[in-house]
């Protein structure tokens, strides 16, 4: 799926959230500087949010991490705030940090450097919503101590959830 059509699939969402454009970038060594993101995020009818990633640009044939954070992106990585969590709790405890409580889109890249992620929770946002998605420089862990890690920041979208 490339950007336009994440781009012409919004248009037939009820109420969808858009964002697309260049990342801003954190590590020029994993996520180059004019890599691309989109994210779309629609309600479902039963109560529940999809969320869809698609990115250009990266790295090719590469792991990444990708979640929701609380704040948009800044100039420093750190910017973006924490993971956002419905049921908010403990960065790393997998009781909170876990993709039925967080929004998860983790993907690995073609051999282009695009990558796709798609996920469901059955969750709306509220009055709190998520402002950004980042790109980590791994997969999710789910371990104990470790759940919701996923290495360094490496670049950001924001996305007015």
């Amino acid at each position: 799926m490339h950007l336009a059509a994440a781009l012409a699939l919004s248009a037939v969402l009820a109420t969808p959230v858009h964002a697309s454009g260049p990342l801003t970038v954190y590590d020029i060594a994993q996520a180059p500087v004019g890599s691309e993101a989109a994210v779309l995020s629609w309600e479902t009818h039963g109560g529940g949010t999809f969320v869809l990633l698609h990115t250009e640009g990266l790295l090719p044939n590469r792991a990444y991490g990708a979640h929701a954070h609380t704040k948009p992106c800044g100039l420093n990585a750190a910017d973006s705030g924490p993971h956002f969590q419905h049921v908010p709790g403990g960065a790393t405890d997998p009781a909170f940090a876990n993709p039925d409580n967080e929004i998860w889109l983790d993907f690995t890249t073609n051999a282009k450097g695009s990558g796709l992620a798609i996920t469901q929770v059955d969750w709306t946002f509220t009055d709190r919503r998520a402002a950004s998605v980042v790109i980590h420089a791994e997969h999710t862990h789910t371990g104990s101590g470790t759940a919701g890690t996923a290495g360094a920041r490496l670049a950001c979208l924001s996305v007015p959830f």
